[in-house]
C-alpha cells in the first residue's frame, strides 16, 4: 500500500465516481490531483497489518498473491451520533451506554457463510449502498 503521510489533516478529498474496471472499489472512487511524488511504501509481511486515518490518501498496486486481500474498515462513533441519509444501519456497543437507539443492534454471526448471515449481509449492503455507498 502507498500513502501520504499527513494527508488526513487536509480534511476529507472530494472523490470521483469512475468506471475503471481495474478499480475494485464499490463506486470505483478516485481521487484527482493527488500528489504521487509524496506517497511512500508501507510494505507489509504476511499477516500483519496497518492501521490509518479514514482520510489518509492511499492507494494499493494489484494482488499479485496466491491469497486474497482483505480490508476492514472500523468508524467509532458516539451513540449520539445518527446516520441522516438511510435508517437501519448497525453498529456494535464498544463501551458504555446507548441511551439514544440510533442504530439497530449488530447480529454476530455464528458462523462462516451461514445462510442467515448471508442474507443479513445482502440486506445491510443494499442499505449501504442507499446512502452513498463509501462516496
Amino acid at each position: 500500500m502507498m500513502i501520504i503521510p499527513g494527508s488526513h489533516r487536509l480534511g476529507r478529498c472530494e472523490q470521483v465516481v469512475s468506471e475503471d474496471p481495474d478499480n475494485i472499489l464499490y463506486h470505483g472512487q478516485t481521487l484527482k490531483d493527488v500528489a504521487v511524488d509524496a506517497a511512500v511504501a508501507c510494505a507489509l509481511q504476511p499477516g500483519q497489518a496497518s492501521f490509518h486515518h479514514g482520510w489518509t490518501v492511499h492507494a494499493s498496486m494489484p494482488n499479485r498473491a496466491d491469497e486474497r486481500r482483505i480490508g476492514l474498515n472500523v468508524q467509532y462513533i458516539a451513540p449520539h451520533v445518527r446516520q441522516l441519509k438511510t435508517p437501519h444501519f448497525t453498529a456494535l456497543l464498544a463501551r458504555g451506554h446507548d441511551a439514544w437507539g440510533h442504530y439497530d443492534r449488530e447480529v454476530v454471526a455464528q458462523s462462516d457463510l451461514a445462510p442467515d448471515t448471508m442474507a443479513r449481509r445482502e440486506i445491510l449492503q443494499a442499505r449501504y449502498m442507499e446512502a452513498g455507498g463509501a462516496v
